[in-house]
């Protein structure tokens, strides 16, 4: 994934069905375990085997809610760059994402006034995991910051 200029997009870079570049990720065992332990999550389907096969009789361990979501904000900010802001983010899950998994994050739709709204789908194998909606706020100018604004300048 490459930012369009060192510093970020402003939004006159964004346009109407552009398309983001993909990003790819091969998931393991300690992908999932660490983003358990990052968001404290201690259930035992997020690390331990025997309990995720056995008990909750799914294929593996698998990756967490709060974990999922760090990889749509990574991949819209790798995207952005610094001053890019996240202002909401909505998502669906579908199905799990298990150790050996490929996650391929892909970009679906358009922009708008300050904001882009960005449709983004996790898949492994084709079949969508997880759908994701983000509105980000960008930089009108070369000036501007979204992350200078506070109180009722920003309205996520």
């Amino acid at each position: 994934m490459t930012f369009v200029r060192r510093d970020g997009i402003t939004l006159a870079d964004v346009h109407t069905g552009d398309r983001l570049p993909e990003l790819s990720y091969d998931v393991n065992a300690t992908t999932i375990v660490l983003g358990a332990i990052a968001s404290r999550d201690w259930r035992p389907m997020h690390h331990d085997h025997d309990f995720a096969v056995h008990r909750n009789g799914t294929r593996d361990i698998f990756m967490n809610t709060p974990n999922q979501a760090a990889w749509f904000e990574r991949y819209l900010t790798d995207w952005t760059g610094p001053r890019g802001r996240l202002g909401r983010m909505q998502f669906r899950m579908k199905g799990s994402v298990f150790p050996g998994d490929t996650m391929l994050l892909a970009e679906t739709d358009d922009a708008g006034c300050g904001w882009a709204t960005v449709s983004v789908r996790l898949t492994v194998d084709d079949d969508v995991k997880t759908e994701c909606t983000a509105r980000i706020a960008l930089p009108k100018t070369d000036d501007d910051n979204p992350w200078a604004r506070h109180g009722e300048r920003w309205r996520p």
